[in-house]
């Protein structure tokens, strides 16, 4: 399959690696396998397509059944943070498509974002673009001269 993933229990996350060429049916095997896993109910995930050559037939289509299916497999109340990690333009902008029709579909609970790059996506996953609670508090405090 042209998507490996790994399940890290520890950190709650499931870590995805698209390569090569992808199919839509490939995409949706990967959702129905890993998402039909009690184990990782709610967990985080990232899929990085970095290494991604062609999505043969990319469409509209297909991401608004992908965010159906997608939406329709997600926990009830918080289903956690879903990271695309995108460089090419193509699968960036079928990602960013992706993620309006997550928003879109009703049931959905999972928070889904597009990045350029691994780091920007780990750092969503993690939770380090939220303020500590110190700025959440006193936004003012974190910055210079304050």
């Amino acid at each position: 399959m042209p998507i490996d993933y790994r399940v890290d229990h520890d950190r709650r996350q499931v870590l995805a690696e698209g390569h090569g060429t992808l199919t839509a049916d490939e995409i949706f095997g990967y959702q129905r396998e890993v998402w039909s896993r009690p184990d990782v109910a709610g967990y985080d995930e990232l899929v990085d397509m970095t290494r991604v050559q062609e999505i043969t037939e990319p469409s509209a289509q297909h991401m608004r059944a992908l965010a159906h299916l997608s939406a329709g497999m997600d926990p009830p109340g918080h289903g956690g943070r879903f990271a695309i990690v995108a460089p090419r333009d193509l699968v960036f902008g079928l990602g960013r498509m992706y993620e309006t029709f997550r928003e879109m579909t009703p049931g959905s609970t999972k928070q889904v974002s597009v990045f350029r790059d691994r780091a920007a996506a780990l750092g969503w996953l993690s939770g380090s673009d939220r303020p500590s609670e110190a700025e959440a508090q006193d936004p003012g405090a974190s910055k210079p001269g304050h």
